[in-house]
């Protein structure tokens, strides 16, 4: 949650300006993002936070859960629709192109996670590890390998 909540806080203050996010609780999210959490989202999956964040104007509601013990978290803008999913994978699953990015980014550190990201259509995988001085870091990369911010 904390990890996942950073990397979206830190992305939208590279685009613009952010605001804090404010803790929910269900009955706090509007109607069309309710249905979308409740009834299509989460079958199976136990709620773990509900978030709201403002970024360049726009709301959206982070959504944390879990499903089978792994992290899957996800965006839905004010109208409902999910914009963005983090599904925790292992790394093994990843492109073979991908994989050997992190690898070689990572280095002599440790994997703490691995996660397939799909926004918009395009899919990304982020890797959080430790680096060998003990910095948690993170790593996003494309399907081809090349590492990338957003």
């Amino acid at each position: 949650m904390t990890r996942t909540f950073t990397i979206i806080l830190a992305i939208a203050a590279l685009g613009g300006a952010a605001t804090a996010a404010e803790k929910l609780q269900m009955k706090d999210l509007p109607p069309a993002v309710q249905k979308t959490v409740a009834q299509e989202q989460t079958k199976g999956a136990e709620i773990k936070g509900l978030a709201k964040e403002t970024a360049n104007g726009k709301t959206s509601y982070e959504v944390e859960t879990m499903v089978k013990g792994k992290h899957r978290d996800f965006l839905v803008d004010a109208k409902g629709a999910v914009t963005e999913v983090e599904e925790e994978t292992a790394l093994d699953s990843v492109p073979a192109a991908a994989k050997a990015a992190i690898q070689k980014k990572v280095a002599d550190g440790k994997i703490t996670m691995v996660e397939t990201m799909t926004r918009g259509g395009a899919t990304f995988y982020e890797a959080a590890y430790t680096s060998k001085a003990g910095k948690k870091l993170e790593v996003l990369v494309k399907p081809d390998g090349t590492e990338t911010k957003d």
